[in-house]
């Protein structure tokens, strides 16, 4: 399989560079599972500074809604109670219960390599058709910082990868508050790092606006900007919520 690194200064550097790597170093294979053909490679992809602005991606799928909507389930768990009722899993109800320990770990000694939390639930996972892609995600305080590292199995790089990325980063700021350390770097693997076949033309369409504009017109500032514009959306997706809950 091809090995693909990237390094970029913040997240959107990033993910321009993953785009543009998959669509010309990945390889075209049957996904059988799926009925279609993908691009494939696996990819590790390292940010330096993943809160450095511009932190928003106008090659995303989705907007301000739907990006807030991901963090507070990610992050905050509003959809939890989906499991059992017609959910297997979220990955805030696999990762947060054990995060108390990653907080006391890194207190307990800031050189720790134990602060490590597996998503993968084998029991559930190895039954499930929609298996959890998330794997592992590691904490690492070095040089007064805290770094994180994530592993997952198989992530689709155009339509999920820039939430994923997103939400764990906002996950990363809240673990270094608790800790009152600084936020370090953001290291994301994918053994498989994908594109389907329905979504080629996209991912083209993405690397060609990459390749023709500036890089200020494809990105937007989060502080100051996009927060005040996903905040806006916080009422809407909690009576959405709500609805939700009624219904389970």
């Amino acid at each position: 399989m091809q090995e693909i690194f990237i390094r970029g200064h913040n997240l959107t550097e990033a993910y321009h560079r993953a785009l543009i790597e998959l669509e010309t170093m990945g390889t075209i294979l049957e996904c059988s599972d799926w009925n279609q053909k993908q691009k494939e490679c696996a990819m590790t992809v390292h940010i330096e500074e993943p809160t450095a602005e511009p932190r928003i991606s106008k090659l995303i799928i989705g907007g301000a809604y739907d990006l807030q909507r991901y963090v507070m389930e990610l992050v905050d768990g509003i959809l939890d109670f989906k499991i059992n009722a017609g959910w297997d899993y979220t990955y805030h109800d696999r990762f947060n219960k054990y995060m108390p320990f990653v907080i006391n770990e890194l207190k307990r000694n800031s050189e720790s390599r134990r602060a490590i939390i597996t998503i993968r639930d084998n029991e559930v996972d190895s039954r499930n058709k929609d298996a959890a892609c998330m794997q592992s995600i590691q904490f690492f305080i070095r040089g007064g910082k805290l770094d994180m590292m994530v592993l997952f199995r198989s992530n689709d790089l155009p339509e999920a990868f820039f939430f994923n990325a997103f939400g764990l980063i906002m996950l990363q700021e809240k673990a270094a508050a608790e800790l009152g350390v600084g936020v370090g770097t953001y290291t994301h693997r994918s053994n498989s790092m994908h594109c389907y076949e329905k979504d080629f033309h996209l991912l083209q369409n993405f690397v060609k606006a990459i390749g023709e504009k500036p890089g200020n017109e494809l990105v937007f500032n989060y502080k100051d900007d996009w927060d005040e514009i996903m905040k806006s959306e916080v009422p809407g997706i909690l009576k959405l919520v709500e609805e939700l809950r009624k219904q389970a």
